[in-house]
């Protein structure tokens, strides 16, 4: 298992779950500065917005090309479970819970399918700690 430094440290693609269109949403911010930190950086979002930041939405991680180095999850603990059958489904290297956000479920099914697993932390203060 890779650190939660190692795993931002060699991303390239995250697809943020949840990512907002809203300025003053967490996810918002967070989708912000992974793009100024130069991730290829996706929303993954059902149905209510059509991109953030630009950035065009898809409806689920199935429809992303190419490999997701990262799954970071803005969803409450009851929807990970199911994120993460879809992380494992998209051949994502890695799932991560966002702050506030703990899920066994969620890790079961990672760990099960050898995914690095990061739960309770936020990616954007563990970049600014350690990778900046």
């Amino acid at each position: 298992m890779r650190t939660p430094e190692e795993i931002l440290r060699d991303a390239k693609t995250i697809a943020v779950v949840g990512a907002s269109p809203r300025t003053w949403r967490p996810s918002h911010g967070v989708f912000r500065y992974l793009l100024e930190q130069g991730y290829r950086v996706i929303p993954v979002r059902p149905a209510d917005c059509n991109d953030v930041l630009g950035v065009p939405c898809v409806r689920s991680l199935a429809e992303i090309e190419g490999p997701i180095d990262l799954v970071d999850v803005f969803r409450r603990p009851e929807f990970c479970a199911h994120v993460a059958r879809g992380a494992v489904a998209a051949g994502a290297s890695a799932l991560w819970l966002q702050q506030g956000i703990v899920s066994a479920e969620a890790r079961e099914i990672a760990e099960a399918a050898g995914l690095d697993y990061v739960e309770d932390a936020c990616a954007m203060v563990v970049h600014k700690l350690y990778l900046r």
